[in-house]
């Protein structure tokens, strides 16, 4: 997190920014005060879920980054995965479209329901799970939204590439990952409901893209002038 005061003033999305964080801190309802900012400052639908997604309280800050672990804690641990959040997350970080956001965790931009399966898929689980491997955790467990199109094939893929590198783990689409989830000690997501009911967070895509030296898109920048057109 940086000072408000060091940023320079530089376009209405800034200014919506610091009025938002101003009613946040206020304790104002989230949805609420974002929607008041947005039609203030006639932002853009992409100005405004960006705002949603990276910006938040001084003390929602404090108690997420408080629960985010680096990779040696999940040596001999568990580790519960948000199968398509994460997915679609480090897709995003691989694009250039991935942010890094107040409280610390990487996400996406994407206006995307659910996951498109393609060519990318399969490397990209080999990308993450190739790294997890090495970082020997206990096991690790991929949940993916039942409801999602084709979220049994991706579920036997990722079976697949845990095979593969010798990594104790399993892949299931389950009708809700989210209740899942919240069982575990620690989590990969960047889900604030899933955030809220676990007790350590593992920001896979955030923690590989420095391994692979993939810089996610800084929020500081984007509000001080930098183009969210690619995002």
């Amino acid at each position: 997190m940086w000072e408000m005061s060091s940023l320079k003033r530089s376009s209405d999305l800034f200014e919506a920014y610091r009025d938002l964080k101003y009613l946040l801190n206020r304790g104002y309802r989230k949805k609420v005060a974002l929607s008041f900012v947005a039609n203030h400052y006639k932002l853009t639908l992409k100005q405004r879920h960006l705002l949603a997604r990276c910006v938040f309280s001084d003390s929602e800050i404090e108690e997420r980054r408080k629960k985010l672990v680096e990779a040696s804690f999940l040596e001999g641990r568990t580790l519960g995965i948000d199968g398509f959040n994460v997915l679609i997350t480090l897709e995003s970080l691989m694009e250039g479209r991935a942010v890094l956001c107040e409280d610390g965790l990487v996400r996406d931009l994407k206006y995307q329901r659910g996951y498109r399966m393609s060519e990318k898929t399969e490397h990209m689980l080999e990308t993450m799970i190739s790294f997890l491997s090495t970082l020997e955790p206990c096991e690790v467990v991929f949940l993916y939204d039942k409801g999602v199109s084709r979220s049994g094939e991706i579920a036997r893929l990722t079976r697949e590439v845990l095979r593969r590198h010798g990594l104790k783990g399993e892949a299931m689409a389950v009708p809700s990952p989210d209740y899942e989830l919240k069982n575990f000690g620690v989590v990969s997501t960047s889900d604030i409901g899933i955030i809220s009911r676990v007790a350590h967070v593992f920001d896979l895509p955030r923690v590989l893209g420095k391994v692979l030296a993939i810089r996610p898109k800084m929020l500081e920048e984007i509000l001080t002038g930098a183009s969210l057109d690619r995002l």
